[in-house]
C-alpha cells in the first residue's frame, strides 16, 4: 500500500512553507511516527512524522517552497519489515587495517599515556561551517558520544545524515585510537583536500522564517515611533540571593535560580503599575490588557523565536523558571509550537548571554514595548559617598512613542530597576521576604 505524506497546515493564514531538511534518506525503511522532515513556516519550524512504517520515496527537494497540502513523499508499507536499509557492519575493517596489526599493539604503554595527555587536535572552524549535520544526525551523535571534530574529519563539506553517524560510530568501535601525530597528519591532508585557502562563495536561500523576520523588523522601523530609554541595575543583591538560596531552590524545584525568571517577575509587577506599557495600538483605539503574557526571545537554529509565558502575574519564580527552561529548550530544538508563540503583551530579550554590553532592542509587533537585558560587568560606582566595585547591568526599554509617553517609559524602567536592586520587595511582607519570593517556605 502506498501512503502519501502531505504538508500539514502550520496554522491559520499560512498557505506555503519551505521544506527545510529531510531527516531520512530516499529509499530508507522508516518506522511509524519517526521524524522524517522539517518545514519552515513564517512563524516556526515544524516536524513531519511518518504515518506508517515502510520504504520512503522523497518527491520534493530540501529548500523548496511548497503549498500546504502538497505531497512531498510516499511510503510503501508493503515492503517486508525484514528488508532494512543496508548499513556497514560494526565489525567491518578496511584493507589497511587487515594488512597491519592494531596500533594499540604497536604502541608501548608509555607512548599511549603520552598520547592521552596531549590536547585533542582541533579542526579549522571553516571546515565545520561547510559541513551540514541534520538535527536527527546530531541526536545520534549524542547517543554515540561523537564530537563535531570526529564527524567533520571524515565528512567535511558534506550533508551528514543518521546513517553516516552510525557508520562513523561503528568504525570508531572497530579500531583503536590513533596517535596524536597521525591525527595531525590527517588534519593537514584534510585541509589540503578541501581547499582551505580557496576564495569560493556559497549562496543559500533564506528560510521562510528568516524572510518573515526580515519583513517584520523593517516594518517596525518604518511604521512605529520607536524610542529607547536606558538605565543600569546594580545586580549585587540578585547575585547574593542566587548564591544564598540556589542549592536549596534547585533541590526543591529541580532548576537553578535564573536571571530571566527574576526579570520576568519584576517586569510583571511593573506592568501592573504602568498598564500603558502593557497595551497595544489597534487603529484609532488602545487595547489595555488586564493580564501579562511575557514573550522570551530565544535564538534558535532557524532564527529568533519568541515563546510566550501566559499570565505571569499568577506564576511563582519557580513556575516561571521551569516554563522558561521548557520553552527555550523546545525553541532551540525546533520543537516549539505555534500556540506557544502566539500572543504576548510584552517581550524580554537577553543579549547578555552573547556578551552584549548595550543595545537597542527592536519592538515585537503589535506589542508596544520590549526590555533588553545585557552583560553583567563589574565596574566602579559611587555608593554612600564611596567608590566601590559592583556587578552592573545596562537595561534598555524600547517603546512605541505613539502609545507610551516618556514619563511612563522612564518610570516603568526605574520601577524594574528598583525591584531588581531590592528583590525582597517583589513579595508580600513576611518574616523572610526572600524565602517567600522563592517559594521556599
Amino acid at each position: 500500500m502506498i501512503i502519501e505524506v502531505k504538508v500539514p497546515s502550520p496554522g491559520e493564514s499560512i498557505t506555503e512553507v519551505q521544506l527545510a531538511s529531510w531527516l531520512v534518506d530516499d529509499g530508507e525503511i522508516i518506522e511509524q511516527d519517526a521524524e522524517i522532515a522539517e518545514v519552515d513556516s513564517d512563524k516556526a519550524t515544524l516536524t513531519i512524522n511518518a504515518p506508517e512504517k515502510g520504504l520512503i520515496k522523497i518527491l520534493v527537494n530540501a529548500g523548496d517552497t511548497v503549498n500546504v497540502g502538497t505531497i512531498i513523499a510516499t511510503i510503501d508499507t508493503s515492503v517486508a519489515s525484514s528488508a532494512k536499509k543496508a548499513a556497514p557492519s560494526a565489525t567491518a575493517v578496511t584493507s589497511a587495517e587487515i594488512s597491519s596489526p592494531p596500533l594499540a599493539v604497536q604502541d608501548s604503554k608509555k607512548e599511549t599515556e603520552k598520547n592521552k595527555a596531549i590536547t585533542e587536535v582541533k579542526l579549522p572552524d571553516s571546515l565545520s561551517a561547510r559541513t551540514h549535520i541534520t538535527p536527527l544526525a546530531r541526536k545520534v551523535m549524542e547517543e554515540h558520544n561523537l564530537t563535531n571534530e570526529e564527524v567533520v574529519q571524515q565528512l567535511a563539506g558534506k550533508r551528514v545524515g543518521k546513517a553516516d553517524i552510525e557508520t562513523i560510530s561503528s568504525n570508531k568501535k572497530s579500531k583503536p585510537e590513533q596517535p596524536v601525530g597521525s591525527q595531525v597528519a590527517d588534519v593537514k591532508n584534510l585541509v589540503s583536500k578541501t581547499g582551505e585557502a580557496s576564495r569560493q562563495t556559497e549562496r543559500k536561500k533564506l528560510s521562510t522564517l528568516r524572510l518573515k523576520l526580515s519583513q517584520r523588523l523593517v516594518s517596525v522601523k518604518n511604521e512605529t515611533a520607536m524610542l529607547t530609554t536606558f538605565n543600569e541595575v546594580n545586580m549585587s543583591k540578585i547575585m547574593e540571593l542566587k548564591k544564598k538560596y540556589n542549592d536549596k531552590f534547585k533541590e526543591k524545584y529541580g532548576v537553578s535560580i535564573g536571571f530571566m525568571s527574576l526579570f520576568t517577575k519584576a517586569v510583571t509587577i511593573a506592568l501592573k503599575q504602568f498598564p500603558q506599557v502593557n497595551s497595544i495600538l489597534d487603529g484609532d483605539e488602545m487595547i489595555y490588557h488586564n493580564y501579562v503574557d511575557v514573550g522570551i526571545a530565544v535564538s534558535s537554529p532557524k532564527g529568533l523565536v519568541v515563546p510566550v509565558l501566559r499570565n505571569t502575574e499568577t506564576l511563582s519564580i519557580a513556575e516561571i523558571e521551569l516554563l522558561v527552561k521548557e520553552l527555550a529548550g523546545k525553541a532551540r530544538n525546533n520543537k516549539i509550537s505555534l500556540d506557544e508563540m502566539t500572543g504576548g503583551t510584552f517581550t524580554i530579550t537577553n543579549g547578555g548571554v552573547f556578551g552584549s554590553l548595550l543595545s537597542t532592542p527592536i519592538l515585537n509587533p503589535p506589542q508596544s514595548a520590549i526590555l533588553g537585558m545585557h552583560n553583567i560587568v563589574e565596574r566602579p560606582i559611587a555608593q554612600n559617598g564611596q567608590v566601590v566595585i559592583a556587578p552592573m547591568m545596562y537595561v534598555a526599554l524600547s517603546y512605541d512613542h505613539r502609545v507610551i509617553d516618556g514619563k511612563e517609559s522612564v518610570s516603568f524602567l526605574v520601577k524594574v530597576k528598583e525591584l531588581l536592586e531590592n528583590p525582597a520587595i517583589m513579595f508580600y511582607e513576611g518574616i523572610n521576604p526572600e524565602i517567600g519570593l522563592l517559594g521556599l517556605d
